[in-house]
């Protein structure tokens, strides 16, 4: 399954520890009889694959927006961020790009079976490199060769953000055209980049931008958003993907969704086999289990009622009233939410210790369980964390296709949401459902996002991308409803939910915080030619 790729992983990994990657000399990397055979560039591309921190970058991802906490405030969320010296945000792209470029170097004129297959890796990574710069920052230096210290390019200042966007397309579709498809690498090279994550990351990266440039009033929106729609459906055409519905929901992300079998899994981000073979671990358990990722009440409410009205418009909706225990919430409600908030009496890890109510450490009371797996230890968990999944294709499409049109025949809601939706036995969405019960189509788009991809690092890139930072942010943050004999020492508001961050400390400025800030020393390297974005 797995383990191959892992052993390739480790040996690059154990060979390379060392190595700065910002800094590597030329004569470090042109031994002419490295660069001639399908191995070495296999190893040399597997480096990208160690760049992903799957628990950081995306499961905790969320805590910058107003879906989750964790045990500090979040800077980001909060508004109260300043412009750093140095970032990670910054750094760790260009040190993506560099590899690519150097890979994409050392590969021309050389005459070997698979070369095409890592240059299109190479490709892939280097758009994802981009795109994680673009969402941050805007327009970035464009970099598309290895750089000496007397290059010109070095002090190229920053390419238009339409630049930044073509590259990420073109180097997309390069890798569309040259990677093995997901059945073609197959169990043995499982966890690699293939055709359908090239054509999924697209789809991503052009609903971003096009929904971007729809709300934020520039560009081009539909063609970007026709792009998504062509890309995704191109996933769901080809059949290389499937929803995984071995089990219910909760074990898709679980040991069980694991590996090639499960054709849910377009690019998963690769961990060890357990303590024997302890090559890459997280620890999202205990993460977790200490309160670093916990959702918000805003977020649990996206949950329907399982007649698919939302709580505050369903006659199955159990009040507070009517159970005084937090079981209420969770009554009637699609099961999506029980599969990803964890209930009292669980398990929380192989030391048997379980989840109850009052957890001193989750201030919200509700914690997230996605990737918790109660077999292993909390300090070291083998599980994959999903970098691409198919359900997000199906959404992609949906929501790309009624952006464009300004509507969603039920057609395409049938081949999109409502797969997502017959997984886990909910109602259909429908124009009709829509307007008989006061609905609206796009809410319901976005309301099933939030809760197919709850705690998969999505948020925040979408209020930023909708234009709705500003009202979403300074929203207070509240938790649970509050029962005097079940939670301990927590303050509450006035409508009686447990306060974690009143609005009072919660701040965004929309002419300034829709863009990161480029660190400094970028700045003062560059001679100036990069030039701050607006009002940091």
């Amino acid at each position: 399954m797995k383990s191959i790729l892992i052993l390739i992983i480790s040996i690059l990994f154990i060979s390379s520890c060392e190595i700065d990657l910002d800094r590597v000399p030329e004569s470090n990397l042109s031994d002419a009889a490295f660069w001639k055979n399908d191995r070495n560039f296999k190893e040399a591309c597997n480096r990208f694959y160690m760049y992903v921190d799957g628990p950081n970058e995306i499961v905790l991802d969320d805590v910058r927006s107003d879906y989750a906490v964790g045990t500090t405030p979040n800077s980001v969320s909060e508004g109260t961020r300043v412009t750093p010296s140095t970032s990670d945000d910054w750094d760790k792209p260009y040190k993506i790009i560099f590899w690519a470029n150097k890979i994409l170097e050392k590969s021309e004129d050389v005459d070997i079976s698979k070369i095409n297959q890592w240059r299109g890796e190479a490709k892939f990574w280097r758009a994802y490199a981009y795109f994680n710069l673009l969402s941050k920052y805007g327009g970035v230096p464009l970099v598309l060769k290895t750089l000496d210290i007397d290059d010109d390019e070095l002090y190229g200042g920053r390419a238009e953000r339409a630049e930044v966007v073509q590259q990420i397309y073109d180097d997309l579709d390069f890798a569309a055209e040259n990677l093995p498809t997901f059945t073609e690498l197959g169990e043995t090279d499982y966890g690699r980049a293939s055709r359908s994550a090239a054509l999924a990351f697209k789809a991503r990266v052009a609903l971003y931008e096009g929904t971007r440039q729809k709300f934020h009033g520039y560009g081009t929106p539909a063609e970007h958003l026709n792009i998504a729609i062509v890309a995704s459906q191109t996933v769901m055409q080809e059949g290389e993907h499937n929803l995984y519905s071995k089990k219910d929901f909760y074990y898709l992300f679980q040991m069980d969704g694991e590996g090639f079998a499960n054709k849910e899994n377009i690019l998963p981000a690769i961990y060890g086999e357990g303590p024997d073979n302890s090559i890459r671990s997280h620890g999202i358990m205990g993460l977790v289990f200490n309160g670093h990722n916990q959702a918000t009440r805003t977020m649990v409410e996206q949950f329907l009622c399982t007649d698919g009205l939302p709580f505050d418009k369903s006659p199955l909706a159990v009040t507070p009233e009517e159970e005084p225990t937090p079981w209420y919430f969770f009554r009637n409600k699609d099961p999506r939410l029980q599969a990803t908030i964890m209930l009292e009496g669980e398990p929380c890890d192989i030391r048997g210790f379980l989840y109850y109510w009052d957890s001193p450490e989750v201030k919200t009371k509700y914690a997230y369980k996605k990737y918790d797996i109660v077999t292993e230890f909390y300090t070291s968990t083998y599980v994959d964390i999903m970098i691409l999944r198919y359900a997000e294709v199906l959404l992609s499409y949906a929501e790309a296709k009624f952006e464009k049109d300004g509507s969603i025949s039920d057609a395409d809601l049938n081949k999109s949401i409502n797969l997502l939706r017959d997984r886990v036995s909910m109602p259909h969405l429908t124009n009709a459902f829509v307007a008989a019960h006061g609905l609206d189509m796009r809410n319901e788009i976005r309301r099933e996002r939030a809760v197919e991809l709850a705690t998969e690092g999505f948020r925040y890139n979408d209020i930023i991308r909708w234009k709705i930072a500003e009202e979403v942010l300074p929203e207070r943050i509240i938790g649970a409803y509050y029962f005097p004999d079940v939670y301990l020492q927590s303050t509450v508001t006035e409508d009686n939910f447990i306060l974690v961050e009143s609005s009072e400390h919660r701040y965004f400025n929309s002419e300034r915080d829709y863009l990161y800030p480029i660190p400094t020393r970028e700045i003062a390297l560059s001679n100036g030619t990069i030039i701050q974005n607006p009002n940091w």
